[in-house]
């Protein structure tokens, strides 16, 4: 059954797309209904079948697009959200739109390094199927603590990359936080760990969020136990604004001297700025701090935004 849907949805998008057949004569020659017509569509788009890019001219893209690529010298995604919906429907509708950027700047004999938390979850329950072939999917930072493993939950995620991708998966299994700076240091020099490590700098394109302990959906490092309340006050005495796999920074960008990155199993930032393309996705206005940080440090390449956050971001 399913080889003949996919048959069909095939057929169907031929005349549709490439002979500009109505869906009326689509289904008339089909013998079927306009409504299946329809749906064989549908299946095809979401199965990853048809890939839809929008090229415009630069006197076409939107102002605020410009705006923010002037600003901060990079390529920005604006998604229209209205200011009436909830916080997690704002997530959902930007995460949307990440996930085919994301189709346009990931493809075959190419590695992916992806950073867990709640805006990448909802990424990759997003993911349009694309074919890959001889692609990698590494995770960025460890995720397990004494609270919970969260191995499972980093592992559930990347999963769904490398499905949709057809790509093997690399997993970083080892803490978020260790408990010692040397433990780290020792366990780095590991062969095991150090082909991961090195899989993490030959990554073409890197996706993560910003890191955030405020608004409805608060990031998962910190309502999941990973930070206790003496390590959260330290952080603040320090002025971070935000983090990346788990790897905090100051307001103007800066990460040195920030005793808990010491400990962390995420990615040196100056080691991040080194990958050619780095895809942030933020929605919400608790996500600005740490974004405008982010931008600051020169840490992203490639921007996904809901609108209301984005005209923020530009006052």
């Amino acid at each position: 059954m399913a080889e003949n849907r996919l048959e069909d949805a095939v057929r169907a998008v031929r005349m549709h797309y490439l002979q500009d057949m109505t869906m009326e004569a689509i289904a008339r020659e089909m013998g079927v209904s306009r409504s299946t017509v329809s749906r064989l569509i549908s299946f095809a788009r979401e199965s990853g079948l048809i890939e839809f890019r929008l090229h415009l001219p630069d006197e076409h893209v939107p102002n605020i697009e410009q705006r923010i690529g002037t600003q901060f010298g990079i390529t920005a995604h604006v998604v229209p959200v209205p200011d009436t919906v909830s916080e997690l429907e704002r997530l959902e509708r930007t995460a949307m739109v990440a996930a085919r950027v994301l189709n346009n700047l990931f493809g075959s004999d190419m590695v992916l390094a992806v950073a867990w938390g709640n805006t990448v979850e909802a990424i990759s329950r997003r993911l349009v199927p694309k074919t890959t072939h001889n692609s990698q999917i590494v995770q960025l930072n460890g995720a397990g603590s004494t609270e919970a493993t969260g191995i499972s939950y980093a592992s559930e995620i990347l999963s769904r990359f490398g499905k949709a991708y057809g790509a093997r998966i690399e997993q970083f299994l080892v803490p978020a936080f260790f408990d010692y700076a040397d433990t780290k240091r020792a366990l780095w020099r590991e062969r095991s760990v150090r082909r991961i490590l090195d899989l993490q700098r030959r990554a073409d394109v890197a996706l993560f969020s910003i890191g955030s302990s405020t608004g409805d959906v608060p990031s998962h490092v910190y309502r999941a136990g990973y930070l206790n309340k003496a390590e959260l006050r330290t952080l603040k005495q320090q002025d971070v604004a935000g983090d990346i796999a788990t790897v905090f920074f100051r307001r103007d960008g800066s990460s040195t001297g920030i005793e808990l990155n010491e400990r962390a199993s995420g990615p040196n930032l100056s080691t991040l700025k080194r990958l050619r393309r780095r895809l942030c996705v933020a929605a919400g206005n608790h996500k600005l701090p740490g974004l405008r940080a982010a931008l600051e440090g020169g840490l992203i390449t490639d921007l996904v935004i809901d609108d209301g956050t984005a005209r923020r971001l530009l006052t």
